[in-house]
């Protein structure tokens, strides 16, 4: 059975060389990594795994513990964007289902840390917020320390450990993390229409974060039946379900049930997942497979990205070299809507960005629907792969067109300021006669 310790013990418990693990999100061990830089002084060479960590904490950001810690991430936070000039931060290139998977293929961790809830009369604890991987490293790790919080919500589905496969507890009471709501604007509130009125009553959805995603929930009010199979469950979710527009009926896999794998938003989201037996948070590898996301007839995926050239391509996580988040599940969810019967996937961005001229010092829009993209930017989603792209200027569908047909369709929802320029250097590329 697990042992309660204080947090002194459980930092005591990193050695030299030690490969840590952090859950992802909400379900990191806040309280162990806020201390952890503590042990600087005596340890040398710790790799700390973690996936959108949402606190500042020292030993990734203070340059001073760069030599003993090394950050690899799955998905960069803007804490992690601002340290990666300490040179000890990196990314690990994942689709979002086989990261844990494939981490541990290749190392297995020998401390996990993360949180749950207190151990129940049967000696569970859930996991709470998340299943992305957690599970599969609590059962891979030579050690496993949980921060026991109260203030967790009880979720169901596969989140149930036993204590007896915990080393350590250490009790903690601080509020669950939040993501607070990004209030949409009205760019956010064009796309989220556009997409709304490509839905139909019945969809099974999945959305992300942010304001374009949270427009898309506001836009979907008046929906029937809808039905939830994500990644990611935000508080937008909540809102619908409690309006009456997602009832899961029409779902063929898991029917009845909100499907996701990690859940991030407010304290009413985490109060409306609290033993919720309509919620189940599931395995990553599972919810974010391709192959189960396309067993949904009606799956709608309804992604973000950060630049789209004129052929498809989406890069999503990287400016450039710079990796600014990560893959996540994007290209998982958007080829598992492709696979099922009916499905959609839709990738949307603003047309244009403020970006700072380096000679002037001033910020200028610049187009955000490009010729080729910037030098070494990832392709989080292959052009292969992209269905409808949407911006404020309309949404238009590219499955299964030329090159020579997406570039049109691609101008004609840029910004009326940036199309000539695009159409003369599709020409000058070759896409144009």
């Amino acid at each position: 059975m697990a042992k309660t310790i204080t947090l002194d013990e459980a930092l005591n418990l990193v050695q030299d060389k030690d490969h840590i693990v952090s859950g992802m999100a909400a379900s990191e061990g806040r309280r162990f990594f806020e201390r952890l830089h503590e042990v600087a002084d005596r340890v040398k060479s710790v790799s700390v795994d973690n996936c959108l960590p949402l606190a500042p904490f020292p030993f990734m950001l203070d340059k001073q513990y760069a030599d003993t810690f090394t950050v690899n991430s799955w998905f960069y936070s803007p804490d992690l964007r601002k340290a990666f000039a300490h040179g000890n931060i990196t990314f690990i290139p994942n689709q979002l289902h086989f990261a844990g998977v494939r981490r541990m293929g290749h190392k297995t961790p020998d401390l996990y840390v993360g949180n749950a809830t207190p151990p129940d009369k049967h000696g569970y604890v859930s996991l709470s917020l998340s299943n992305v991987y957690e599970k599969r490293m609590i059962q891979a790790a030579k050690t496993v320390v949980l921060e026991i919080n109260p203030n967790l919500p009880r979720t169901l589905g596969d989140m149930e450990v036993h204590e007896s496969d915990v080393d350590y507890f250490v009790e903690v009471d601080y509020p669950a993390p939040e993501l607070p709501e990004v209030p949409p604007n009205e760019k956010d509130e064009k796309i989220g229409q556009f997409i709304a009125d490509l839905i139909q009553d019945g969809d099974t959805i999945q959305l992300g974060i942010g304001g374009i995603p949270n427009a898309v929930a506001n836009a979907l009010k008046d929906k029937k039946d809808l039905g939830v199979h994500t990644e990611m469950l935000t508080t937008g979710f909540m809102k619908l379900f409690r309006a009456g527009a997602i009832t899961n009926k029409k779902k063929t896999l898991h029917k009845g049930k909100m499907v996701a794998a990690f859940a991030l938003g407010t304290k009413e989201l985490y109060d409306f997942i609290d033993d919720n037996p309509s919620l189940m948070l599931l395995d990553g590898n599972y919810v974010n497979d391709p192959c189960v996301i396309g067993q949904n007839d009606n799956q709608v995926s309804i992604n973000t990205t950060l630049e789209i050239d004129l052929t498809g391509q989406c890069a999503s996580e990287s400016l450039g070299t710079k990796q600014f988040s990560g893959t996540g599940g994007q290209t998982d969810t958007a080829t598992g809507a492709q696979r099922a019967k009916n499905g959609k996937s839709f990738i949307t961005l603003y047309s244009t960005a403020n970006v700072k001229n380096p000679e002037t010092g001033e910020r200028e829009p610049v187009s955000k629907i490009v010729p080729t993209l910037k030098p070494g930017a990832a392709v989080s989603l292959s052009r292969n792969d992209v269905d409808y792209v949407v911006t404020e200027y309309g949404a238009v569908r590219l499955r299964g067109t030329s090159v020579k047909e997406r570039v049109e369709l691609l101008i004609s929802i840029a910004h009326p300021d940036f199309r000539d320029k695009l159409r003369e250097d599709a020409k000058r590329i070759g896409y144009l006669k």
